[in-house]
């Protein structure tokens, strides 16, 4: 009998009521393995109503309540590091070690949780006008709510969730459909922790579920990580029911690569960024821009070190990379491929074709590389999310600099070189939210706020850091003046001193 997931509300397991399933498929067998269900708009009002009624008593409780509670939940998170992994990979396909980098990065943003005292303090000015005191602080919105890809199951749920409750909200969490397991297992060890009913929840759905959750008035707020494309309507619809959004698209991250640089090390970084997680991240190098004449050596090596990746399913040790999510997805991938010879590009390695003996109805593909790519084809100019790197050449520094803020994304890229004032130029110049200088993944760690720019994010806020932190909470200004006691009236003695 197939496993079902179902839904987290309440701090127990709801079993789903509308009748809907999606399929969830092992992508390195191409085998359905578990059904998700599928909330119906009825369901979407009981998790949000579980999260509203928590809200109650966990958005007046102790900040040292909810740190104890966080405190506890990390170091779960810690002992069941491999569980979580192992769920990753069972629906995603990402390697063991991979899935566990991801479980290690969204481990930052709960530590970072855990300081959250620091983070909420306040602000005090005294004596602004005579005996007048202003103070700020920083309150919860209420119900909040998270929508997240399939690309990383346990991390990005965690870039939200642990600061929004920590911060004293409650959060219905959407999960990608594609791979629900993690999702659930967060929500059952932050119960063991300790964490109220009620104040983490976890609904799976399709766009049902999404549209219950934009358009529900007791939702205050949505983050959300995914496409363009589906950025752009979760912030105009969420933005048009008066909710807080911040809303985080797709990508086409450059790295620009100065005749300066160290070629080793930027295939090395190339490779990394464009095959690593199949290519099924927002932050991979998807395109790499040789400045000069290094173009031909470059793209040799970049080629001898991807010609060597092995392939294979992610709970097998040997494999340095996985399937894709899905079939459809692969084919997607693939006709990028299939179509850039007729479109200028010259196909150095084309992996179409590859398939994993034994496990051959996989979502499988290989590693591409296409040189010379123009910025008008198909493959330039769409997000692949997978392993296809592509390569374009420029003359100078200014005209790859040019051709980079050209792009619609903004948020991810990289330089490579050794001149550190072409970096710092390059700092300054690129239209980018993240920037890294021979750093091929400019992730944020956890205290800095990670986002993009241009059509790579929408809505104010970067997710987690100081601006998650923001997004999170409502600013109060308080104004007081209190008399003082030497001007009581006439006949009433306060005892205290006459020497003003």
């Amino acid at each position: 009998m197939t496993k079902t997931v179902n839904h987290w509300i309440g701090g127990k397991t709801v079993e789903g009521t509308s009748g809907q399933y999606g399929p969830v498929t092992d992508p390195a067998t191409g085998a359905v393995t578990t059904q998700v269900a599928l909330a119906s708009a009825a369901e979407v009002d009981a998790a949000v109503a579980a999260a509203k009624a928590a809200y109650a008593t966990w958005g007046t409780s102790s900040l040292a309540q909810r740190t104890a509670v966080l405190f506890r939940y990390r170091a779960l998170l810690d002992a069941h590091r491999d569980d979580i992994a192992a769920l990753i990979t069972a629906e995603h396909g990402k390697v063991h070690s991979d899935a566990l980098g991801e479980v290690a990065r969204g481990l930052e943003i709960v530590e970072l949780a855990c300081g959250i005292t620091t983070q909420l303090k306040g602000e005090l000015s005294t004596q602004v006008s005579n005996r007048v005191d202003v103070s700020s602080i920083r309150q919860p919105l209420g119900v909040v709510a998270g929508i997240t890809p399939f690309n990383f199951p346990a991390m990005v749920p965690m870039w939200m969730f642990p600061l929004a409750i920590a911060c004293g909200n409650t959060f219905v969490l959407k999960p990608s459909e594609k791979d629900p397991s993690a999702a659930n297992l967060l929500a059952e060890l932050a119960s063991e922790a300790g964490l109220p009913d009620g104040v983490l929840n976890v609904l799976h759905g399709d766009k049902i579920a999404v549209d219950g959750l934009l358009n529900h008035p007791d939702v205050a707020a949505v983050s959300f990580v995914g496409s363009t494309p589906i950025a752009r309507y979760i912030h105009a619809t969420a933005s048009a029911n008066g909710k807080r959004v911040q809303a985080l698209g797709g990508a086409k991250n450059h790295m620009l690569v100065l005749p300066d640089a160290d070629l080793d090390a930027a295939a090395d970084a190339a490779v990394s960024a464009a095959y690593g997680s199949a290519g099924e991240r927002c932050m991979a190098i998807s395109a790499v821009v040789a400045v000069g004449a290094i173009g031909d050596e470059l793209v040799a090596k970049i080629r001898e070190r991807a010609e060597k990746i092995k392939i294979g399913p992610g709970n097998d040790p040997t494999s340095e990379m996985g399937p894709l999510i899905t079939a459809a997805h692969r084919d997607k991938v693939a006709s990028y491929v299939t179509g850039a010879a007729a479109q200028g590009a010259e196909v150095v390695l084309d992996g179409t074709g590859h398939t994993v003996e034994g496990f051959e109805d996989g979502h499988w593909i290989g590693l591409s590389l296409l040189d010379k790519v123009s910025t008008d084809s198909d493959a330039y100019q769409d997000e692949i999310f997978g392993p296809v790197l592509c390569v374009l050449r420029v003359d100078t520094y200014e005209d790859g600099v040019a051709l980079m803020n050209a792009s619609p994304f903004g948020n991810g890229t990289a330089i490579f070189t050794r001149d550190g004032g072409a970096a710092r130029r390059f700092q300054l110049e690129i239209q980018a939210g993240m920037v890294g200088v021979n750093v091929p993944i400019p992730v944020p760690v956890g205290y800095h706020s990670f986002g993009g720019w241009k059509d790579s994010l929408f809505g104010d806020h970067h997710i987690y850091g100081n601006d998650g932190v923001h997004f999170y909470t409502r600013g109060k200004v308080t104004t007081t003046r209190w008399p003082d006691p030497a001007d009581a009236p006439a006949g009433v003695d306060l005892g205290f001193p006459r020497n003003h």
